[in-house]
């Protein structure tokens, strides 16, 4: 709503009360943003005729707890919710943010019958924010310079690109500046187990994650409503990438207004792409045992 991405958002919560209540403080702050309507229900028709639905429904992943153990309860509202969301946005783009995302935007993918370009989550678009941004921060320089990927699950067996990262064109692994040297191993590996452990971080502190996501998420939504073609590691299906199919899974992706339109062949290095063939196995046995 602040960055003006939606002039229509309507928001659907199974809590009457709730729902209702953020709608009404939402609508408080209209004067204050780009022009937009915002309602909401606990009816799922308030969602009829989306041009994109975010999912977000879904247990609150509790401190301690990984986002596989969510799997199952989370799925379950899938089967629920999907059909529903089919019948009032048939054409809708549907955006997957409810963890374990990798796992449940195949289970959506599935329940839905949609083309895999319509079915996408929001995959390490966030991890690898957190990444550049400890990147950024090491080598003292702004982040919006730094291009650096986290790929494959948005979870414990994600893997960092540090091969294919840089920083004003230069590759981060070969980076020297007066006062900033080349990254060691150990500074590699310090940078990545910061990314890998960010969520439960934030949890044990406050509960929960909501302001990186949220800019992640309306990011995604900026580069499908307005067909940006934007270059985003969004989770979805893939088909022979690097030998690995039957899977969503992160890869730096074309996103626009038909959803993921492309996957870039980002070059990768023997112990990434193995990886990342492993990050695939592992979410793949989880759907192995939701019956997928």
């Amino acid at each position: 709503m602040v960055r003006g991405v939606g002039k229509h958002i309507s928001l659907f919560d199974v809590a009457k009360t709730k729902v209702e209540a953020e709608v009404l403080d939402l609508n408080h702050g209209l004067m204050f943003v780009p022009m937009a309507k915002v309602d909401g229900s606990d009816d799922l028709n308030v969602l009829e005729r989306s041009d994109v639905v975010v999912v977000t429904a879904g247990a609150k992943q509790k401190p301690g707890q990984t986002r596989v153990e969510l799997a199952e309860t989370n799925t379950a509202i899938c089967r629920k919710l999907i059909p529903g969301l089919l019948r009032v946005a048939p054409h809708a783009t549907l955006l997957m943010v409810t963890n374990p995302v990798d796992v449940l935007t195949y289970v959506a993918l599935k329940l839905s019958g949609l083309e895999s370009r319509r079915v996408l989550g929001s995959g390490t678009v966030l991890d690898s924010s957190r990444f550049r941004f400890l990147i950024a921060q090491r080598c003292a320089v702004a982040v919006q310079n730094v291009h650096a990927y986290i790929a494959g699950e948005h979870g414990e067996s994600e893997i960092p690109l540090w091969s294919s990262a840089s920083i004003g064109n230069v590759p981060v692994q070969g980076w020297h500046m007066p006062g900033h040297g080349v990254l060691s191993t150990l500074e590699e590996q310090e940078i990545f187990e910061s990314v890998r452990t960010a969520a439960y971080k934030i949890i044990q502190g406050k509960g929960a994650t909501n302001y990186a996501v949220g800019l992640a998420v309306a990011t995604i939504l900026e580069a499908i409503l307005w067909n940006e073609g934007r270059v985003l590691p969004v989770s979805s299906l893939l088909t022979d990438y690097r030998g690995i199919s039957n899977v969503c899974l992160s890869v730096p992706s074309i996103v626009g207004l038909r959803g993921v339109e492309g996957l870039l062949p980002v070059p990768m290095n023997a112990a990434e792409e193995a990886g990342l063939r492993a990050s695939a196995e592992a979410i793949q046995h989880v759907l192995h045992t939701l019956g997928f």
